[in-house]
């Protein structure tokens, strides 16, 4: 049995990625930063959360040690921190300066390893920092990438459905075409392998749903092979994350149907399907899944902003899950949501009362604002029309701090009204609701702070293909602007 034992709720933006070490947690996000939790209890550590990327996080995982983190986003760049005191030890930059999309360190932490958006790979020895080679191996975007455990070998997916064996001097051993229709989104060797023959197992899944498990292999002296042994079909969407555990026998996926599907790796049965909407009113894809290496743990991360812990056993809180389960209409459903409720969250927003609010701040970590909050008398009404005109003249001087107030309570108005804005409304780039959106020479609509930020720093290349851009005018797309304008009024 599975069942959900913490629900972190601290992004302000989608869930993008999740890994563990043996004592931490670690979460990454749209929102240009990293959490990191502590297992034992899934507090958030004082230095949290990590800060400096430039564009949202990707992809991140630590070192087998577990002392390292890394980190990699749009802005080029892979972060070397400690897990211990957060400190940014290093930074690495794409000799291209393309948008990283996935990065691994072997399990031997000698290399370091990042897929990029322009088709390339770029390798490190992780010990110095210093590139050994970057070279274009796909003519698609590099999604996915895993090491195998001997480390001497790795595997990388792209956006073309391609899954490609490299040396560790980025030498081709094995190409196989196609293997995901639409694109491969993730892949993930198992930790342990065959020491007569070399023989790992590998897991890879992709837009066509369907999670894939391959046998890669070489006997003495022979060429490598990579034969698929399952095609696992748990899932009814696109599976964008997989992972094994680390004895190998269990592989986990998360997919745009919001489910997670754990499979047996050895007779590759399904053990367990979770629904997330069964377990939050507000749920949207499941985008990242990991494995704890030694407490049963799952964490699985969400565009709704939500990562879930999920241990493998039994607890009350499954009891709740299948209650809720079989409940047999929409409105019956909402009626137990309001049953478990407490205080202001049974309440919309402009319903809050003073206190309420105080009360919400300190929940979302704004304690600094409860006494400005009090001594202005804002209640519920007030807070749902504040705007950075309003909370300004509230005297709150710091810059951030007004940002962060304000896509909390944009946050929480869309959570309550049980919406989430369409995804062409929000910029490819900060991933937030545009107010002005205009046109580039790639065909994309951005928001135009972020586009002409993007321009000034990236060498006039497009976000979202890499090619460089023909021209820097912006067109203003008011159709657009309009729509979401419509959208905005009807919430």
């Amino acid at each position: 049995m599975v069942s959900l034992i913490h629900k972190l709720r601290h992004h302000t933006d989608e869930v993008s990625c999740c890994a563990f070490s043996q004592s931490l947690l670690v979460t990454g996000s749209v929102d240009k930063t990293l959490r990191v939790y502590n297992t034992a209890d899934f507090s958030e550590l004082p230095f949290s959360p990590l800060t400096g990327h430039g564009y949202g996080v990707h992809c991140c995982c630590f070192s087998s040690c577990g002392n390292y983190l890394l980190s990699c986003s749009t802005d080029g760049f892979i972060m070397v921190w400690s897990s211990e005191t957060g400190e940014r030890l290093s930074q690495l930059e794409h000799p291209g300066r393309s948008p990283i999309r996935v990065c691994a360190l072997s399990p031997d932490s000698c290399l370091l390893l990042a897929g990029a958006s322009d088709g390339t790979v770029a390798l490190w020895d992780f010990s110095s920092k210093t590139l050994r080679r970057c070279a274009a191996v796909s003519e698609g975007s590099i999604l996915a990438c895993s090491f195998s455990p001997c480390s001497q070998v790795f595997v990388t997916g792209c956006t073309n459905g391609d899954l490609k064996l490299w040396d560790d001097h980025i030498s081709l051993l094995l190409a196989k075409k196609d293997v995901h229709d639409l694109g491969v989104t993730c892949c993930s060797f198992a930790p342990l392998f065959k020491g007569c023959c070399v023989e790992f197992r590998l897991a890879s899944c992709g837009q066509d749903s369907l999670l894939k498990i391959w046998r890669v292999s070489q006997s003495e002296g022979a060429a490598w092979i990579m034969k698929l042994l399952y095609n696992l079909t748990g899932q009814t969407a696109p599976v964008l994350s997989c992972a094994f555990s680390a004895d190998g026998e269990m592989v986990v996926s998360g997919s745009v149907d919001k489910s997670v599907t754990v499979y047996d790796a050895v007779s590759n049965l399904i053990q367990h399907t979770l629904h997330f909407p069964a377990l939050s009113l507000f749920c949207r894809y499941v985008t990242a899944v990991a494995v704890s290496p030694a407490l049963g743990l799952m964490a699985t991360g969400s565009l709704d902003r939500s990562v879930h812990v999920i241990r493998r056993g039994t607890n009350p809180a499954l009891k709740c899950w299948y209650m809720y389960r079989r409940l047999p209409t929409n409105k019956a459903r909402k009626q137990f949501e309001r049953r478990k409720l407490l205080g202001h969250s049974r309440l919309l927003l402009p319903d809050w009362t003073e206190k309420d609010v105080q009360n919400w701040l300190c929940e979302e970590g704004l304690n600094e604002l409860v006494e400005i909050f009090k001594a202005n008398n804002i209640d519920g009404s007030e807070m749902n029309h504040m705007s950075k005109e309003t909370v300004a003249e509230l005297g709150i001087e710091s810059i951030g701090l007004r940002g962060r107030l304000l896509r909390k309570i944009e946050a929480l108005k869309l959570e309550q009204s049980g919406s989430e804005a369409p995804d062409e409304f929000l910029c490819p780039i900060s991933r937030e609701l545009m107010k002005d959106p205009v046109i580039a020479a790639d065909g994309y609509s951005y928001e135009r702070e972020s586009i002409e930020s993007w321009i000034r720093g990236k060498n006039k290349t497009s976000p979202m293909t890499n090619l460089p851009l023909k021209t820097t005018l912006l067109t203003p797309n008011r159709s657009l602007k309009m729509a979401i304008t419509r959208w905005k009024s009807s919430q």
